[in-house]
C-alpha cells in the first residue's frame, strides 16, 4: 500500500463521495416531501376563507407578537392550537363566536396584562381569520406545542 494518497485516488474519493452524498440528499428530500404530503392538513380543506385569513394574519403582522406552529415571536401566546383551546374540535360555531368576541374586546384593559391592540377587523376578516386558525389546528404538528396553553 502506498504511503500517501495519489492525486487520482484523491480525485476518485472526492467524486465518489460527492455522488454518494448527492444520492442520499435526493433520497431524503423525496422522503420528506412524501411524508409531509401524507401527514399535513389536506389542501382540499384550504378554502378561500383560509387564504383570506392568511392575508389578514400577514397584513396585521400577527407573527410579530404571536407564534404559529413554533414560528414567530414569543411575546404573546402560540396560536397553532387556539382553535382547540376555544373548543373548536367540539363545537365549531361556539369556538368561532368566542374567537370573534375575544378579538372585538381587545384591548381588554386588565391591569398587569400585556394588551393586544384593536385592529378594527370587519366581520368578514374575523371569520376569515377564524377559518385560517381552524385550518392551522388541523395540521399534524407532531406534538407541538408541548402543552395545551400554547
Amino acid at each position: 500500500m502506498a504511503e500517501r494518497l495519489t492525486k487520482s485516488a484523491t480525485r476518485n474519493i472526492f467524486y465518489g463521495g460527492s455522488a454518494f452524498f448527492l444520492v442520499v440528499f435526493v433520497a431524503l428530500t423525496v422522503h420528506s416531501h412524501m411524508y409531509m404530503n401524507s401527514t399535513s392538513a389536506p389542501v382540499s380543506a384550504m378554502s378561500e376563507g383560509v387564504v383570506r385569513g392568511k392575508h389578514v394574519w400577514e397584513r396585521n403582522s400577527c407573527i410579530n407578537c404571536h407564534s404559529l406552529l413554533g414560528e414567530g415571536a414569543y411575546f404573546a401566546p402560540e396560536l397553532g392550537n387556539v382553535w382547540k383551546r376555544y373548543g373548536g374540535h367540539e363545537d365549531r360555531d361556539a369556538a368561532r363566536a368566542t374567537f370573534i368576541a375575544w378579538m372585538a374586546s381587545q384591548p381588554s384593559g386588565v391591569p398587569g396584562r400585556r394588551q393586544m391592540p384593536q385592529f378594527n377587523l370587519t366581520e368578514q376578516e374575523l371569520n376569515d381569520l377564524a377559518d385560517f386558525l381552524e385550518f392551522v389546528s388541523k395540521i399534524n404538528t407532531q406534538g407541538w406545542p408541548p402543552n395545551d396553553a400554547g
